[in-house]
């Protein structure tokens, strides 16, 4: 990694500023965490300050508050939670600057965690005079929020100019070095598996990965789009129509490298249930709704040969059973293929979830958009604004 990693830091008696992703969904209300999955992520970085005599000022955004404060976004129940993980006290401020927080900083060993910063507009207009403020309250920066990498704000990018150094943590680093070497370096044969609704949303991600993989397979309703770019007929499925003739560059200059389904699940409309039926082609009154078994079986024997597999998005309507049959066989087809493999965004998460095999997956990434933009071969900024090795 060519940043500065929080283990070259001497974090011995510094305030360390250290940017978390701590955006956990909670139940309607407010005040209960229905995952702590992310709080967990962060541990090892947290630990690793304490342990090496930091003085630890964590700082997250939760959820869209607009930028005035809203307690049912605030993150008291995050700090009750990472109080019951690290099992010592975890300080709660009542803002994210101002005096009341520098009266509160902590000692050496203690944790502080600030609230929301979105609670103030000028965290997402990348403020200047704010992100002073906040790099006032520290010595040393740590960012280990991936899932927020790729947005330009005060705390991921505008407080690093104040700061004398600014360093990955530890989930930032992993994330780095698996998603760095799929698209720079990966073991070969390279299998990009990519689904989801929209062409439009992985343009970028399918340009870069033609150039980095040995296949690429598509799923998902943008199949659609390029099945129509081949003059093949889609019935009532998805279709982005402005970008047909884009879909048709890109199976041009992709050649025998971008897969698409042979089969299909089709279903008179957007519904789960019953059985589904499998057809080679797509009527006029049908849609499309996931793969069919013979294109699974054509996907799993392609990822059975990989030695790196990267996957984001799903192959069908991945929430409506049986339309996730598809995305949930393929789930198994990645875990069982041996490869390195690297998985991102949201739904790719829960289908592996669902199918029981998050422990046999390399990596699962943190940040479904930043993940996206790193595919697609764009410089995040919270990691440009890094410290140089």
């Amino acid at each position: 990694m060519a940043k500065l990693s929080i283990r070259d830091l001497d974090l011995r008696n510094k305030r360390v500023f250290m940017r978390v992703d701590f955006n956990v969904p909670l139940a309607p209300g407010g005040q209960e965490i229905t995952s702590d999955k992310r709080i967990r992520a962060s541990l090892p970085s947290i630990q690793y300050a304490l342990e090496h005599g930091a003085a630890l000022i964590l700082a997250s955004h939760l959820g869209r508050p607009k930028g005035k404060p809203n307690p049912e976004m605030s993150l008291k129940p995050v700090a009750a939670r990472l109080q019951e993980l690290l099992g010592k006290p975890v300080t709660m401020a009542p803002d994210c600057v101002g005096p009341e927080v520098e009266a509160m900083l902590p000692q050496p060993g203690g944790v502080l965690l600030l609230e929301n910063l979105r609670f103030h507009k000028q965290e997402e207009g990348n403020d200047p005079e704010f992100s002073k403020q906040l790099a006032s309250l520290c010595e040393l920066y740590v960012n280990d929020a991936f899932g927020t990498a790729h947005r330009a704000h005060a705390s991921t990018v505008g407080m690093i100019v104040y700061v004398p150094q600014a360093a990955a943590g530890l989930l930032m680093q992993k994330e780095l070095e698996y998603l760095g070497k799929a698209i720079t370096n990966p073991e070969r044969p390279c299998v990009a598996l990519l689904g989801g609704a929209k062409v439009s949303d992985k343009i970028e991600v399918i340009q870069n990965m033609l150039k980095v993989v040995d296949k690429l397979l598509i799923g998902g309703a943008m199949a659609y789009t390029f099945m129509r770019a081949k003059d093949e007929s889609t019935g009532k499925s998805l279709v982005e129509e402005d970008k047909i003739e884009l879909a048709r560059e890109l199976l041009g200059s992709a050649g025998q490298k971008l897969v698409l389904p042979v089969d299909h699940a089709i279903s008179p409309e957007f519904a789960g249930g019953g059985e589904p039926v499998y057809s080679k082609t797509i009527p006029a009154d049908q849609m499309a709704l996931d793969i069919g078994p013979e294109t699974v079986e054509e996907y799993r024997s392609l990822i059975a040969g990989a030695k790196t597999v990267i996957w984001n998005g799903p192959m069908g309507v991945f929430e409506k059973p049986p339309f996730d049959r598809g995305t949930v066989a393929l789930a198994m087809a990645v875990a069982e293929s041996g490869a390195t493999s690297i998985v991102g965004g949201g739904d790719s998460e829960k289908a592996i979830k669902s199918a029981g095999v998050s422990d046999k997956i390399t990596h699962v990434s943190t940040g479904g958009g930043a993940s996206l933009e790193f595919l697609s071969g764009v410089e995040l900024p919270g990691v440009a604004a890094l410290t140089d090795k």
